[in-house]
C-alpha cells in the first residue's frame, strides 16, 4: 500500500514552481503544529493541497498505520466494515486503514473541496470503496449510525476548542475511535483531553494506554508520544529539502472501543536503552503507572525479547 501511495504521489508537483510549493509547506507546517486554530479550511487551493500531499501524506500514513496496528493487535479478529475519516483531507488515514484491514468501506469528510478532489484522484483504482464528501468539521458534525471505525488524524490542532470537543463527541458515537496528533507537548495535551472525553462517553481505552484510568504523566513535565521512521522520496526532498533518506515522525494517539478488547499489560513508552548485558525499558503499566524495568541477560528469553523491543511495543510481547 505504501508503494502504491508513493506511485500516486509521483509527479504531483509538476508545473508548480518550487518556491510556491515551499511557501505552501511552510504555512501548512505552522497549522500542523497546532499554532493557528481556525474556523476555515487549512488547505485552500490546488497548490496548497499538492504541497501538503507531497510533504505530509507519507508521514501521516505511517503514523496512522502504526496507531491502527497497535489497536488491531488488541482486537484480534475484529475488522471494520464502515469507516469514517473526519477531516481526512487527501485521505492518508484511509490509505492506512486499507493497509490494516481488507474490505473496508471508507468515507472521507473534509471541508476543503480541493483536498477531497485530489484525494479522489490519488485513490482512483486503488481505494474503490471510498466516498469523498464535503463537510464542515465542527459543531454540526455527525457520524452515520453503524460506523465501525472513526479516524481523526492531525485535525484537532486545527480546530478551536469548542469545535474540537464536538468532533470528538461525534467520533465517540462509533464502535471504535483512533485519534492521532503530532507528537508535541501540545499534541499530547489534545489527545489527553480527547481520551478523557472518550472515556466519559463510555468507550474503553485500548492503546497505547494499558488502562482507562487517569494518565500518570504530569502535564508540563513530560508527554506521551511515539515515533515511526518514514523514508523520504525524491518528491519529498524537492518540496522541503533535506539530505537524509529518512525522517522520524513523532505522533501521539489514543485508540478506544465499545467492543471486547484486552489492553496490553504495559507499553514501552521510550526508546529502549541497550547496556552491556542489560536493557532498560521505560513502561506505562496497568497497575504501577510509569516505571523503569531493567531486564538482564540472566533472564534468557525475556532478555532477548527486550533487545528486540521497540518504542511503542506491547510489553511483554505476545
Amino acid at each position: 500500500m505504501h508503494d502504491e501511495l508513493r506511485a500516486a504521489l509521483a509527479g504531483l508537483l509538476d508545473g508548480l514552481p518550487p518556491k510556491q510549493a515551499a511557501q505552501a509547506v511552510d504555512r501548512l507546517i505552522a497549522n500542523y503544529r497546532g499554532r493557528t486554530p481556525t474556523d476555515a479550511p487549512v488547505l485552500r487551493d490546488r497548490s496548497d493541497v499538492a504541497a501538503y500531499a507531497a510533504y505530509r501524506m507519507p508521514a501521516t500514513f505511517e503514523a496512522v498505520r502504526a496507531a491502527l496496528a497497535a489497536f488491531a493487535a488488541r482486537v484480534p479478529g475484529w475488522s471494520p466494515a464502515a469507516h469514517v475519516d473526519i477531516g481526512g483531507g487527501t485521505g492518508a488515514a484511509t490509505w492506512a486503514t486499507a493497509a490494516t484491514w481488507d474490505g473496508v468501506r471508507s468515507t472521507v469528510l473534509d471541508w476543503a473541496q480541493p483536498a477531497l478532489d485530489l484525494g479522489r484522484e490519488l485513490a482512483a483504482g486503488v481505494l474503490p470503496d471510498t466516498t469523498w464528501q464535503r463537510q464542515v468539521i465542527g459543531d454540526a458534525l455527525t457520524v452515520p449510525d453503524g460506523t465501525d471505525l472513526v479516524t481523526v488524524s492531525y485535525v484537532l490542532g486545527e480546530l478551536r476548542p469548542e469545535a474540537r470537543r464536538a468532533v470528538v463527541a461525534a467520533a465517540a458515537t462509533a464502535d471504535s475511535v483512533v485519534l492521532i496528533e503530532p507528537g508535541t507537548p501540545e499534541g499530547y495535551l489534545r489527545i489527553r483531553e480527547a481520551r478523557e472525553q472518550l472515556i466519559a462517553a463510555g468507550l474503553r481505552i485500548v492503546a497505547p494506554c494499558p488502562h482507562s484510568a487517569a494518565c500518570p504523566i504530569v502535564p508540563g513535565e513530560d508527554w506521551c508520544h511515539f515515533s515511526v521512521r518514514v523514508s523520504r522520496s525524491s518528491l519529498h526532498r524537492q518540496v522541503k529539502g533535506g539530505s537524509l533518506a529518512y525522517e522520524d515522525e513523532k505522533f501521539s494517539y489514543v485508540a478506544a472501543t465499545r467492543g471486547d478488547a484486552a489492553p496490553a499489560a504495559a507499553r514501552v513508552v521510550r526508546k529502549p536503552q541497550l547496556r552491556k548485558g542489560q536493557v532498560l525499558l521505560e513502561l506505562c503499566t496497568a497497575d504501577d503507572g510509569l516505571r523503569r524495568s531493567t531486564v538482564t541477560k540472566r533472564q534468557g528469553a525475556v532478555y532477548r525479547a527486550a533487545r528486540d523491543a521497540a518504542w511503542g511495543d506491547d510489553w511483554p510481547p505476545a
